[in-house]
């Protein structure tokens, strides 16, 4: 088919296709995001314009990434909204599904998610916050079967797998949280900022590690809600899924297109965001925190404010 560029937001490439070069300038000129990815979900590339920002913010993000203080005290926010986020997705299912659902378990959870909030501002180093924010997401995970409702003799979770994901569910979470790092990844760079200077996530070659960071707090809000959504609904089933011969789990294609066409859609549902208070679609989350970010850096807030979900 033909489509107009100014039609598109973004494009994903599965498998091993090609793009032209014109094409790809294109797409970088029209800040239209391309991204190369396996038959089985796995992130291989992004095309990406001429390098654009402003040159003292990202003197100012440099500056923090090499003082540990300040790029902890973003990083506790961060990791605190990401705890925040994770007992809220429990919560929610109690309030909605308490009679389906091991009420105690979750409560227990709940309880020392709430608590892990409190260890996250108490750190004082960041290999102790990533030790705190380790163990929260291993409680959230223990309870997350207890969040699928449906299906549950295919769609069960024993726990978090990548690299290959081994079921269903986490090939459903890997791919999600995929498409959210991409997403991430163009709100940075959209206000300035450079993805791969992180401060939670240090620098590595390669790795979008602000990107990383600031998807964090994202996960559950997005992605794992998500994923839940389209199981609970049964947007998805049985039939689309493949296992390889290493015991990975993809999907195929017919299932990759009811999932992006699922992911876009939710993008264009709206939220009350917490901290401006005003009305936005969630697909604009990731920008709005990045540039609160920005905004943080440049010294316009005190502090980062995390996206902390109602």
């Amino acid at each position: 088919m033909r489509l107009p560029l100014h039609n598109l937001e973004g494009v994903v490439a599965f498998g091993y296709t090609g793009a032209s070069p014109a094409l790809m300038s294109a797409c970088a000129t029209r800040d239209i995001d391309l991204s190369f990815l396996t038959p089985s979900g796995r992130f291989l590339a992004r095309v990406t314009g001429e390098v654009r920002g402003n040159v003292l913010l990202r003197h100012r993000q440099h500056q923090i990434y090499d003082n540990e203080k300040e790029s902890l005290a973003i990083a506790k926010n961060m990791i605190a909204g990401k705890i925040y986020n994770e007992r809220w997705v429990l919560e929610r299912v109690l309030r909605d599904h308490e009679m389906r659902v091991d009420a105690p378990v979750i409560k227990i959870a709940s309880t020392s998610l709430k608590q892990s909030i409190t260890s996250a501002y108490s750190c004082v180093e960041l290999d102790q916050l990533r030790g705190v924010e380790g163990s929260a997401a291993e409680c959230y995970f223990g309870a997350f079967d207890h969040l699928i409702l449906q299906n549950k003799d295919f769609f069960f979770f024993h726990g978090r797998t990548r690299r290959p994901p081994l079921d269903p569910v986490n090939a459903l979470l890997s791919f999600a949280y995929v498409l959210l790092a991409k997403e991430a990844a163009s709100a940075l760079e959209s206000v300035g900022l450079d993805p791969y200077v992180g401060f939670l996530h240090r620098g590595r070659p390669g790795r979008a590690s602000l990107a990383l960071d600031l998807m964090e707090e994202l996960r559950p809000a997005i992605a794992d809600r998500f994923v839940l959504t389209l199981i609970n609904r049964r947007e998805v089933n049985n039939d689309g899924f493949e296992t390889k011969e290493n015991n990975a789990v993809i999907m195929n294609d017919d299932m990759r297109k009811t999932v992006l066409h699922a992911w876009q859609t939710r993008k264009q549902e709206t939220i009350a965001h917490p901290f401006l208070n005003e009305k936005i679609s969630w697909g604009l989350v990731p920008y709005v925190q990045a540039l609160l970010l920005a905004r943080h850096l440049r010294g316009d807030l005190d502090e980062y404010p995390p996206f902390m979900w109602k």
